[in-house]
Protein backbone atom coordinates (compact mmCIF):
# COMPACT_ATOMS: atom_id res chain seq x y z
CA UNK A 1 0.00 0.00 0.00
CA UNK A 2 2.92 2.32 -0.01
CA UNK A 3 2.10 3.48 -3.48
CA UNK A 4 -1.60 4.33 -2.32
CA UNK A 5 -0.01 6.94 0.27
CA UNK A 6 -0.13 9.76 -2.29
CA UNK A 7 -3.83 9.15 -3.06
CA UNK A 8 -4.86 9.72 0.66
CA UNK A 9 -7.34 12.05 0.48
CA UNK A 10 -7.88 12.74 4.62
CA UNK A 11 -6.01 10.47 7.50
CA UNK A 12 -7.37 7.59 8.83
CA UNK A 13 -11.01 7.81 10.51
CA UNK A 14 -11.66 5.38 13.21
CA UNK A 15 -15.25 4.32 13.10
CA UNK A 16 -17.83 2.81 15.66
CA UNK A 17 -19.68 -0.20 15.12
CA UNK A 18 -22.18 -0.10 17.77
CA UNK A 19 -24.07 -3.12 17.37
CA UNK A 20 -20.76 -5.64 17.53
CA UNK A 21 -20.37 -7.15 20.34
CA UNK A 22 -16.43 -8.49 19.52
CA UNK A 23 -13.39 -6.81 20.30
CA UNK A 24 -12.44 -4.75 17.22
CA UNK A 25 -10.69 -1.68 15.92
CA UNK A 26 -12.19 -0.29 12.69
CA UNK A 27 -11.11 2.58 10.31
CA UNK A 28 -12.17 3.79 7.35
CA UNK A 29 -9.22 5.35 4.15
CA UNK A 30 -10.59 7.04 1.69
CA UNK A 31 -8.12 7.11 -1.68
CA UNK A 32 -8.54 9.31 -4.58
CA UNK A 33 -6.81 7.52 -7.55
CA UNK A 34 -7.18 8.89 -11.28
CA UNK A 35 -9.49 6.27 -12.03
CA UNK A 36 -11.59 6.58 -9.27
CA UNK A 37 -12.48 6.52 -5.10
CA UNK A 38 -11.76 3.66 -3.30
CA UNK A 39 -13.04 3.80 0.05
CA UNK A 40 -11.17 0.86 2.26
CA UNK A 41 -12.90 -0.07 5.85
CA UNK A 42 -10.27 -2.29 7.81
CA UNK A 43 -11.63 -4.21 10.73
CA UNK A 44 -9.20 -5.75 13.51
CA UNK A 45 -11.41 -8.74 14.77
CA UNK A 46 -10.13 -10.34 18.24
CA UNK A 47 -11.76 -13.75 18.99
CA UNK A 48 -11.08 -16.01 21.42
CA UNK A 49 -7.95 -18.47 20.56
CA UNK A 50 -10.58 -21.76 21.22
CA UNK A 51 -12.87 -20.42 18.35
CA UNK A 52 -14.39 -23.01 16.27
CA UNK A 53 -14.85 -22.48 12.44
CA UNK A 54 -18.94 -21.67 13.04
CA UNK A 55 -17.85 -18.80 15.59
CA UNK A 56 -15.35 -17.52 13.04
CA UNK A 57 -18.32 -17.45 10.40
CA UNK A 58 -20.90 -15.81 12.98
CA UNK A 59 -18.50 -13.59 13.69
CA UNK A 60 -17.40 -12.51 10.43
CA UNK A 61 -20.79 -11.90 9.34
CA UNK A 62 -21.98 -9.83 12.00
CA UNK A 63 -19.17 -7.54 11.47
CA UNK A 64 -19.77 -7.44 7.60
CA UNK A 65 -23.80 -6.66 8.71
CA UNK A 66 -21.86 -4.15 10.60
CA UNK A 67 -20.21 -2.65 8.43
CA UNK A 68 -23.24 -2.40 6.11
CA UNK A 69 -25.51 -0.16 8.88
CA UNK A 70 -21.99 1.74 9.00
CA UNK A 71 -21.94 2.56 4.93
CA UNK A 72 -25.64 2.99 5.29
CA UNK A 73 -25.32 6.11 7.57
CA UNK A 74 -22.15 7.84 6.92
CA UNK A 75 -22.02 7.05 3.22
CA UNK A 76 -24.79 8.76 1.21
CA UNK A 77 -23.33 12.12 1.31
CA UNK A 78 -20.01 10.79 -0.52
CA UNK A 79 -22.41 8.63 -3.21
CA UNK A 80 -24.23 12.60 -4.24
CA UNK A 81 -20.53 13.51 -4.03
CA UNK A 82 -19.80 10.72 -6.32
CA UNK A 83 -22.65 11.83 -8.68
CA UNK A 84 -21.31 15.06 -9.16
CA UNK A 85 -17.75 14.54 -9.81
CA UNK A 86 -18.79 11.94 -12.19
CA UNK A 87 -16.05 9.66 -10.32
CA UNK A 88 -16.51 5.89 -10.29
CA UNK A 89 -16.21 4.24 -6.52
CA UNK A 90 -15.30 0.83 -5.32
CA UNK A 91 -15.81 0.16 -1.44
CA UNK A 92 -13.43 -2.72 0.28
CA UNK A 93 -13.70 -4.61 3.70
CA UNK A 94 -10.59 -5.92 4.45
CA UNK A 95 -11.29 -8.41 7.53
CA UNK A 96 -8.14 -9.25 9.57
CA UNK A 97 -9.33 -12.08 12.11
CA UNK A 98 -6.71 -12.19 15.01
CA UNK A 99 -7.06 -14.63 18.21
CA UNK A 100 -7.00 -12.33 21.77
CA UNK A 101 -3.60 -13.00 22.36
CA UNK A 102 -2.64 -10.15 19.23
CA UNK A 103 -4.04 -7.96 21.67
CA UNK A 104 -1.93 -8.82 24.68
CA UNK A 105 1.01 -8.80 22.06
CA UNK A 106 0.09 -5.42 20.50
CA UNK A 107 -0.33 -3.54 23.80
CA UNK A 108 2.84 -5.19 26.25
CA UNK A 109 4.68 -2.24 25.37
CA UNK A 110 8.10 -3.68 27.99
CA UNK A 111 7.56 -6.85 27.21
CA UNK A 112 10.04 -7.74 24.12
CA UNK A 113 9.20 -11.55 23.97
CA UNK A 114 5.38 -10.24 23.34
CA UNK A 115 6.23 -7.31 20.95
CA UNK A 116 8.05 -10.39 18.75
CA UNK A 117 5.82 -12.90 18.75
CA UNK A 118 3.79 -13.21 15.52
CA UNK A 119 0.56 -11.86 15.20
CA UNK A 120 -1.93 -14.91 14.98
CA UNK A 121 -4.38 -14.15 12.14
CA UNK A 122 -6.98 -16.59 11.13
CA UNK A 123 -7.65 -17.83 7.46
CA UNK A 124 -11.18 -17.76 6.26
CA UNK A 125 -12.54 -17.96 2.73
CA UNK A 126 -14.99 -15.32 2.29
CA UNK A 127 -16.57 -16.44 -1.12
CA UNK A 128 -19.15 -19.18 0.21
CA UNK A 129 -22.41 -18.57 -0.28
CA UNK A 130 -23.62 -17.06 2.67
CA UNK A 131 -21.08 -14.09 2.39
CA UNK A 132 -22.05 -13.24 -1.20
CA UNK A 133 -25.49 -13.01 0.34
CA UNK A 134 -24.81 -10.59 2.82
CA UNK A 135 -22.54 -8.33 0.82
CA UNK A 136 -25.71 -6.78 -0.72
CA UNK A 137 -27.16 -4.23 0.58
CA UNK A 138 -30.49 -4.01 1.40
CA UNK A 139 -31.35 -0.54 2.38
CA UNK A 140 -29.52 1.63 0.12
CA UNK A 141 -29.80 -0.25 -3.66
CA UNK A 142 -27.47 3.11 -4.58
CA UNK A 143 -24.50 1.89 -2.26
CA UNK A 144 -22.29 -0.41 -4.53
CA UNK A 145 -21.79 -4.40 -3.49
CA UNK A 146 -19.04 -4.81 -1.06
CA UNK A 147 -16.10 -6.26 -1.61
CA UNK A 148 -14.66 -8.61 1.41
CA UNK A 149 -11.06 -9.56 1.44
CA UNK A 150 -9.19 -11.56 4.49
CA UNK A 151 -5.85 -10.45 5.38
CA UNK A 152 -3.90 -12.79 3.55
CA UNK A 153 -5.63 -12.85 0.60
CA UNK A 154 -5.67 -8.97 0.32
CA UNK A 155 -1.65 -8.88 0.94
CA UNK A 156 -1.32 -11.66 -1.79
CA UNK A 157 -3.17 -9.72 -4.34
CA UNK A 158 -1.31 -6.14 -3.75
CA UNK A 159 2.13 -8.37 -3.78
CA UNK A 160 0.67 -9.90 -7.60
CA UNK A 161 -0.47 -6.07 -8.96
CA UNK A 162 1.87 -3.94 -7.54
CA UNK A 163 0.09 -1.14 -8.87
CA UNK A 164 -2.73 1.40 -8.15
CA UNK A 165 -4.55 1.16 -11.62
CA UNK A 166 -4.11 -2.26 -11.68
CA UNK A 167 -5.57 -2.84 -8.20
CA UNK A 168 -8.99 -0.66 -9.09
CA UNK A 169 -8.78 -2.55 -12.62
CA UNK A 170 -8.37 -6.07 -10.64
CA UNK A 171 -12.09 -4.61 -8.30
CA UNK A 172 -13.83 -3.99 -11.04
CA UNK A 173 -13.52 -7.15 -12.87
CA UNK A 174 -13.90 -8.68 -9.41
CA UNK A 175 -17.29 -6.84 -9.00
CA UNK A 176 -18.09 -7.86 -12.04
CA UNK A 177 -17.73 -11.68 -11.48
CA UNK A 178 -19.57 -11.08 -8.11
CA UNK A 179 -22.66 -9.62 -9.70
CA UNK A 180 -22.94 -12.08 -12.89
CA UNK A 181 -22.24 -14.86 -10.14
CA UNK A 182 -25.48 -13.25 -7.97
CA UNK A 183 -27.60 -13.04 -11.09
CA UNK A 184 -26.97 -16.88 -12.05
CA UNK A 185 -27.58 -18.12 -8.92
CA UNK A 186 -24.18 -19.81 -9.55
CA UNK A 187 -22.56 -22.07 -6.54
CA UNK A 188 -19.17 -21.14 -7.92
CA UNK A 189 -18.26 -18.23 -6.18
CA UNK A 190 -14.75 -19.06 -4.86
CA UNK A 191 -12.31 -15.82 -4.62
CA UNK A 192 -10.95 -15.06 -7.74
CA UNK A 193 -7.10 -13.71 -6.92
CA UNK A 194 -5.10 -11.30 -8.57
CA UNK A 195 -3.16 -13.84 -10.78
CA UNK A 196 -6.43 -14.93 -12.37
CA UNK A 197 -7.17 -11.51 -13.74
CA UNK A 198 -3.44 -10.81 -14.93
CA UNK A 199 -4.37 -13.86 -17.28
CA UNK A 200 -7.24 -12.76 -18.56
CA UNK A 201 -8.02 -12.46 -22.01
CA UNK A 202 -8.76 -8.79 -22.07
CA UNK A 203 -5.84 -7.78 -19.62
CA UNK A 204 -3.83 -5.87 -22.39
CA UNK A 205 -7.14 -4.33 -24.02
CA UNK A 206 -6.12 -0.64 -22.28
CA UNK A 207 -2.66 -0.97 -23.32
CA UNK A 208 -3.93 -1.82 -27.19
CA UNK A 209 -6.27 1.09 -27.28
CA UNK A 210 -3.92 3.80 -26.39
CA UNK A 211 -1.21 1.81 -29.01
CA UNK A 212 -3.95 2.31 -31.47
CA UNK A 213 -4.60 6.38 -30.51
CA UNK A 214 -0.59 6.98 -30.90
CA UNK A 215 -0.63 5.53 -34.16
CA UNK A 216 -3.70 7.45 -35.58
CA UNK A 217 -1.90 10.47 -33.78
CA UNK A 218 1.01 10.02 -35.89
CA UNK A 219 3.52 9.27 -32.66
CA UNK A 220 4.21 5.65 -34.02
CA UNK A 221 4.16 4.01 -37.50
CA UNK A 222 3.74 0.57 -36.57
CA UNK A 223 2.18 -1.60 -33.39
CA UNK A 224 4.43 -2.04 -30.31
CA UNK A 225 6.13 -5.30 -31.04
CA UNK A 226 6.18 -5.99 -27.49
CA UNK A 227 2.56 -5.42 -26.87
CA UNK A 228 1.29 -7.84 -29.59
CA UNK A 229 3.41 -10.67 -28.37
CA UNK A 230 2.41 -10.11 -24.89
CA UNK A 231 -1.08 -10.03 -25.89
CA UNK A 232 -1.15 -12.98 -28.01
CA UNK A 233 1.02 -15.24 -25.31
CA UNK A 234 -2.06 -13.97 -23.65
CA UNK A 235 -4.70 -14.96 -25.95
CA UNK A 236 -3.47 -18.64 -26.78
CA UNK A 237 -2.29 -19.22 -23.22
CA UNK A 238 1.66 -19.51 -24.41
CA UNK A 239 3.99 -21.18 -22.27
CA UNK A 240 5.99 -17.71 -22.22
CA UNK A 241 2.90 -16.14 -20.86
CA UNK A 242 4.53 -16.79 -17.34
CA UNK A 243 7.62 -15.43 -18.45
CA UNK A 244 6.12 -11.96 -19.51
CA UNK A 245 4.03 -11.86 -16.59
CA UNK A 246 7.66 -11.84 -14.01
CA UNK A 247 9.42 -9.55 -16.75
CA UNK A 248 6.65 -6.62 -16.13
CA UNK A 249 6.09 -7.18 -12.50
CA UNK A 250 10.41 -6.89 -11.75
CA UNK A 251 10.14 -3.68 -14.06
CA UNK A 252 7.18 -2.67 -12.00
CA UNK A 253 9.14 -3.17 -8.92
CA UNK A 254 12.01 -1.07 -10.35
CA UNK A 255 9.98 1.81 -11.57
CA UNK A 256 9.06 2.09 -7.90
CA UNK A 257 12.54 2.53 -6.84
CA UNK A 258 13.73 4.73 -9.27
CA UNK A 259 10.29 6.66 -8.37
CA UNK A 260 11.26 7.20 -4.96
CA UNK A 261 14.45 8.16 -5.75
CA UNK A 262 13.12 10.92 -8.38
CA UNK A 263 10.67 12.28 -6.08
CA UNK A 264 13.12 12.10 -3.36
CA UNK A 265 15.50 14.56 -4.77
CA UNK A 266 13.02 16.86 -5.97
CA UNK A 267 11.63 17.34 -2.36
CA UNK A 268 15.01 18.41 -1.52
CA UNK A 269 15.31 20.88 -4.24
CA UNK A 270 12.15 21.82 -3.15
CA UNK A 271 12.89 22.18 0.25
CA UNK A 272 15.67 24.24 -0.99
CA UNK A 273 14.32 26.68 -2.76
CA UNK A 274 11.95 27.09 0.69
CA UNK A 275 15.01 27.84 2.68
CA UNK A 276 16.62 30.23 0.02
CA UNK A 277 12.50 32.05 -0.12
CA UNK A 278 12.41 31.77 -3.44
CA UNK A 279 10.05 34.70 -4.62
CA UNK A 280 8.64 32.34 -8.21
CA UNK A 281 6.41 30.27 -6.65
CA UNK A 282 5.82 28.52 -10.10
CA UNK A 283 8.92 26.82 -10.12
CA UNK A 284 7.92 25.15 -6.71
CA UNK A 285 6.44 21.42 -8.25
CA UNK A 286 3.61 20.26 -6.65
CA UNK A 287 5.26 17.36 -5.87
CA UNK A 288 1.94 15.27 -4.54
CA UNK A 289 0.58 15.54 -7.88
CA UNK A 290 4.33 14.30 -8.97
CA UNK A 291 3.64 11.28 -7.01
CA UNK A 292 0.67 10.46 -8.55
CA UNK A 293 1.22 10.88 -12.52
CA UNK A 294 4.55 8.83 -11.67
CA UNK A 295 3.08 6.12 -9.87
CA UNK A 296 -0.11 5.78 -11.89
CA UNK A 297 1.65 3.56 -14.16
CA UNK A 298 0.45 -0.07 -15.48
CA UNK A 299 2.04 -3.29 -15.20
CA UNK A 300 2.77 -2.56 -18.96
CA UNK A 301 3.38 0.84 -18.98
CA UNK A 302 5.98 0.80 -16.37
CA UNK A 303 8.11 -2.75 -18.31
CA UNK A 304 8.07 -0.46 -21.50
CA UNK A 305 9.50 2.53 -19.30
CA UNK A 306 12.22 0.13 -18.13
CA UNK A 307 12.93 -1.23 -21.33
CA UNK A 308 13.50 1.80 -22.76
CA UNK A 309 16.01 2.58 -20.03
CA UNK A 310 17.73 -0.71 -20.30
CA UNK A 311 18.14 -0.14 -24.00
CA UNK A 312 20.94 2.76 -22.95
CA UNK A 313 24.03 0.41 -22.78
CA UNK A 314 23.37 -1.34 -25.85
CA UNK A 315 23.12 1.65 -27.55
CA UNK A 316 26.11 2.47 -29.82
CA UNK A 317 29.24 4.53 -28.04
CA UNK A 318 28.92 8.35 -29.87
CA UNK A 319 25.39 8.37 -28.79
CA UNK A 320 26.31 7.60 -25.46
CA UNK A 321 29.01 10.10 -25.61
CA UNK A 322 26.74 12.53 -27.03
CA UNK A 323 23.92 12.12 -25.57
CA UNK A 324 20.34 11.29 -27.28
CA UNK A 325 16.14 11.73 -26.66
CA UNK A 326 13.58 8.84 -26.71
CA UNK A 327 9.86 9.89 -26.29
CA UNK A 328 7.78 7.27 -24.68
CA UNK A 329 4.25 7.36 -23.99
CA UNK A 330 2.06 6.36 -21.20
CA UNK A 331 -0.18 2.70 -21.71
CA UNK A 332 -1.84 3.80 -19.05
CA UNK A 333 -3.26 7.58 -19.89
CA UNK A 334 -3.17 8.70 -23.02
CA UNK A 335 -2.43 11.88 -21.76
CA UNK A 336 0.76 11.32 -20.52
CA UNK A 337 4.32 11.56 -22.59
CA UNK A 338 7.40 11.01 -21.50
CA UNK A 339 10.44 12.09 -22.73
CA UNK A 340 13.80 10.68 -21.24
CA UNK A 341 16.63 12.34 -22.29
CA UNK A 342 20.23 10.41 -21.78
CA UNK A 343 22.82 12.66 -21.12
CA UNK A 344 25.84 12.84 -23.05
CA UNK A 345 29.66 12.31 -21.29
CA UNK A 346 30.74 14.52 -22.65
CA UNK A 347 30.93 17.75 -20.75
CA UNK A 348 30.17 20.70 -23.02
CA UNK A 349 28.44 18.59 -25.40
CA UNK A 350 23.99 19.85 -26.63
CA UNK A 351 22.77 16.65 -24.22
CA UNK A 352 25.24 16.82 -21.66
CA UNK A 353 23.47 17.66 -18.16
CA UNK A 354 24.81 21.08 -16.92
CA UNK A 355 23.21 22.07 -20.28
CA UNK A 356 19.65 20.44 -20.15
CA UNK A 357 19.62 19.91 -16.45
CA UNK A 358 18.49 23.98 -15.60
CA UNK A 359 15.85 23.52 -18.50
CA UNK A 360 13.81 20.28 -17.66
CA UNK A 361 10.75 23.00 -17.43
CA UNK A 362 11.24 24.70 -20.31
CA UNK A 363 11.56 21.18 -22.68
CA UNK A 364 8.59 20.20 -21.04
CA UNK A 365 6.45 23.41 -22.44
CA UNK A 366 8.08 22.89 -25.64
CA UNK A 367 7.30 19.43 -25.75
CA UNK A 368 3.48 20.10 -24.79
CA UNK A 369 3.19 22.83 -27.07
CA UNK A 370 4.53 20.41 -30.07
CA UNK A 371 2.30 17.26 -29.42
CA UNK A 372 -0.91 16.98 -31.51
CA UNK A 373 -2.56 14.85 -29.10
CA UNK A 374 -5.88 16.54 -27.48
CA UNK A 375 -5.98 14.42 -24.66
CA UNK A 376 -2.88 15.53 -22.99
CA UNK A 377 -2.30 16.54 -19.36
CA UNK A 378 1.32 16.01 -18.32
CA UNK A 379 4.12 15.57 -19.93
CA UNK A 380 7.06 14.27 -17.82
CA UNK A 381 10.67 14.89 -18.53
CA UNK A 382 13.08 12.27 -17.21
CA UNK A 383 17.43 13.76 -17.39
CA UNK A 384 19.11 10.28 -17.42
CA UNK A 385 22.59 9.91 -16.13
CA UNK A 386 24.30 6.42 -16.18
CA UNK A 387 27.32 6.08 -14.06
CA UNK A 388 29.52 3.48 -13.71
CA UNK A 389 31.88 2.94 -10.58
CA UNK A 390 34.24 -0.03 -10.73
CA UNK A 391 32.08 -2.73 -11.99
CA UNK A 392 28.42 -1.24 -10.65
CA UNK A 393 25.92 0.91 -12.66
CA UNK A 394 24.04 3.23 -11.04
CA UNK A 395 21.11 5.28 -12.57
CA UNK A 396 20.69 8.80 -11.02
CA UNK A 397 17.60 10.42 -12.95
CA UNK A 398 16.47 14.34 -12.96
CA UNK A 399 12.91 14.69 -13.09
CA UNK A 400 9.88 17.92 -14.38
CA UNK A 401 6.28 17.39 -14.85
CA UNK A 402 4.47 19.63 -16.36
CA UNK A 403 0.74 20.02 -16.30
CA UNK A 404 -0.90 20.55 -19.93
CA UNK A 405 -3.95 22.73 -20.61
CA UNK A 406 -5.67 20.74 -22.54
CA UNK A 407 -6.46 22.06 -26.38
CA UNK A 408 -8.46 21.40 -29.04
CA UNK A 409 -7.87 18.69 -31.87
CA UNK A 410 -7.90 21.89 -33.78
CA UNK A 411 -5.52 24.22 -31.55
CA UNK A 412 -2.78 21.70 -31.68
CA UNK A 413 -2.97 21.04 -34.86
CA UNK A 414 -2.55 25.19 -35.82
CA UNK A 415 0.69 25.01 -33.02
CA UNK A 416 1.96 22.16 -34.71
CA UNK A 417 2.02 24.07 -38.11
CA UNK A 418 3.14 27.08 -36.82
CA UNK A 419 6.06 25.32 -35.40
CA UNK A 420 6.60 23.48 -38.97
CA UNK A 421 6.87 27.00 -40.47
CA UNK A 422 9.30 28.07 -38.15
CA UNK A 423 11.62 25.42 -38.60
CA UNK A 424 11.38 25.74 -42.25
CA UNK A 425 12.96 29.63 -42.12
CA UNK A 426 15.31 28.88 -39.71
CA UNK A 427 16.67 25.97 -42.19
CA UNK A 428 16.11 28.50 -45.05
CA UNK A 429 18.24 31.03 -43.42
CA UNK A 430 21.04 28.98 -42.27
Amino acid sequence: MNEMSCYLREDMLEINLPDLESNYQAHYYEYQLLKGRLQLLEVVLYLPNDSLSADIKTSSTAVINAIEIWRNTHLPSEIETNIASSLAAMTVLLLDIQYESSITNKNTINNSASQNTPVQRIGYDFADCDSIENIIPESNTDIQLLQIFGWHDWHANLEVLQTPCELWRFLNYRLEQIQKSIKQSSSNTKMLMASEFLSNADFFTPAITIDNALIKYGLQNEPNSALIAMSLAQKTNSPTLQMYQQHMQQAAALWSQLSMQMLDMAYKKSADLKQKECSNKSNEADLSQWEQQIVDESLFSRHELIRTLYKHPKQKLHLQEQGYVVHQHSYESLGRHYVLIFYGQDAKGQHSKAAIQPNLAKIALDVATRLPISELHHVIVLGINFIIENADTFIDIDLWIQPVHPMSQRERQLTKHIHELQKERQSKYN
